[in-house]
């Protein structure tokens, strides 16, 4: 008997040993300066988030010597507050779109099943934000070297701030149109890599994004107010080329977003169930190394989203539980 509750003794330690760690809760502090696990400070402004097994990886703007661009950098995560510093996944070029003083912005990430490709789109423009064009990568691996392959107007119309949002296995495009004044929705060819077609036109709002929750569509966006923030609005529809509600304030009003600007909308997908984050940005337009990502839970009634200024929260990536 004691030979068999030591065998069981020895086979629990062994199991206990090769048991995958989960993730702690971990609380977040919006509008601090945020490290990475190496104690550099963070530069992935105006990007986003895409999982991928059980790892979140965030990638965003290199904006450690000011506008113009430097590198689209990629972080990962499994409990979505310590961030380890994987690679430069583009980087600036002699030349070109990815030349020097060249604008290349909010970058987003979407996974092509058919092609087995991550698609990145980026606002790409000059240092006078005149050229207005969308820009595309492909890399083999989310946190991987991504080769561009060029930029372009979607069906011929301007292209600034931007945002993906994938709907099962159909990808489409969110783009501010400044000369129509518009926020345009754009369906992507079947390889994510041109515009296959516009769906809808929306009244002008820049920094969009957007997330499914059920069956109703929750479109975000800003007004247009340079670096300064405003109160962001959101509008829902049930349908991407249906009708759409009226547009109105998810912050507390007067906040300003919270003083951010909107950037993404991140769902964290647990044991128990999904929370959602808002990812903004506050943005420091005279020491843009030192903007700050102010991220908040996201309180989800019927229809009804909402953010609260929090100080701190928690987050469980493990259930999926905010607090």
């Amino acid at each position: 008997m004691k030979r068999v509750l030591a065998v069981l003794g020895v086979l629990l330690g062994l199991l206990a040993v090769t048991q995958p760690a989960q993730a702690a809760p971990v609380t977040r502090y919006p509008g601090t300066v945020w490290h990475d696990t190496s104690g550099n400070v963070i530069q992935a402004h105006g990007g986003g988030i895409t999982k991928v097994g059980g790892t979140y990886y965030w990638l965003g703007e290199d904006k450690t010597d000011g506008s113009p661009f430097q590198n689209i950098k990629c972080y990962s995560s499994t409990d979505f507050k310590n961030w380890s510093f994987v690679r430069n996944v583009l980087t600036r070029q002699p030349s070109g779109d990815l030349g020097p003083n060249r604008i290349v912005e909010r970058p987003h990430v979407v996974y092509n099943s058919s092609t087995r490709q991550f698609v990145m789109y980026m606002h790409i423009d000059n240092s006078n934000y005149s050229e207005r064009k969308a820009g595309v990568a492909t890399s083999s691996s989310v946190c991987g070297a991504y080769s561009y392959r060029g930029s372009f107007k979607p069906l011929g119309h301007d292209s600034l701030d931007d945002n993906l949002f994938l709907d099962g296995s159909t990808a489409y495009l969110l783009s501010e149109d400044r000369t129509n004044a518009k926020l345009q929705i754009y369906r992507l060819s079947p390889d994510f890599l041109g515009v296959a077609a516009l769906v809808k036109t929306l009244p002008q709002y820049e920094s969009p994004t957007m997330v499914k929750i059920g069956g109703t569509y929750y479109l975000f966006g800003s007004h247009l107010t340079g670096w300064s923030t405003n109160d962001n609005q959101y509008a829902t529809a049930t349908s991407l080329t249906g009708t759409w509600s009226t547009w109105r304030s998810f912050a507390p009003s007067g906040t300003n977003t919270c003083n951010s600007q909107t950037t993404s909308i991140q769902p964290i997908t647990g044991s128990g169930t999904t929370g959602y984050v808002f990812m903004g940005d506050r943005w420091n337009s005279g020491n843009l190394s030192d903007s700050r990502y102010i991220w908040q839970p996201l309180g989800i009634s019927e229809t009804t989203v909402s953010i609260a200024c929090r100080d701190s929260w928690t987050v469980d990536t493990a259930t999926g539980v905010i607090r």
